[in-house]
């Protein structure tokens, strides 16, 4: 029996998904991937490895601020807030380079980023504050 990677669940996952808030979803096994790669890069400071690490967890966490279980693949928008705005501070603290090292998606990394985050936080409104609380990052704003 094989068993597959967090990635392959998510892109299965999504992969049919067609409704209103495609347009980010789609991006959440990429960005996942992109995370975890960072993850192996030793110019990744420790502070921002727990970033990192808090944004993976999320992604698994069965009852975050939008279950999966629930919302379906909607679920994956409060996932996606988490993430691009860790990316965000990535690119701002230690440049957009090493995030463009490891991305294997094929549309432009920051005007994804950009996307993901201004979107996210229009659908989610003030539960953004609810997502940093969750994982202890209430000053990352």
């Amino acid at each position: 029996m094989k068993f597959k990677g967090f990635y392959d669940v998510l892109r299965e996952n999504l992969d049919m998904y067609r409704g209103d808030y495609e347009l980010i979803v789609d991006y959440a096994p990429d960005i996942f991937k992109l995370l975890s790669d960072l993850l192996n890069d030793k110019r990744i400071k420790a502070r921002t490895r727990i970033m990192i690490c808090a944004a993976l967890g999320y992604f698994v966490a069965p009852y975050d601020i939008l279950p999966e279980e629930i919302y379906g693949p909607q679920g994956y928008i409060d996932d996606i807030y988490l993430s691009s705005l860790i990316l965000k501070k990535i690119a701002e603290e230690t440049g957009q380079e090493i995030l463009e090292e490891y991305w294997d998606g094929e549309e432009d990394l920051k005007k994804v980023i950009m996307e993901c985050q201004k979107r996210s936080k229009e659908i989610l409104g003030k539960d953004t504050e609810k997502i940093l609380s969750y994982v202890g990052l209430e000053n990352l704003k």
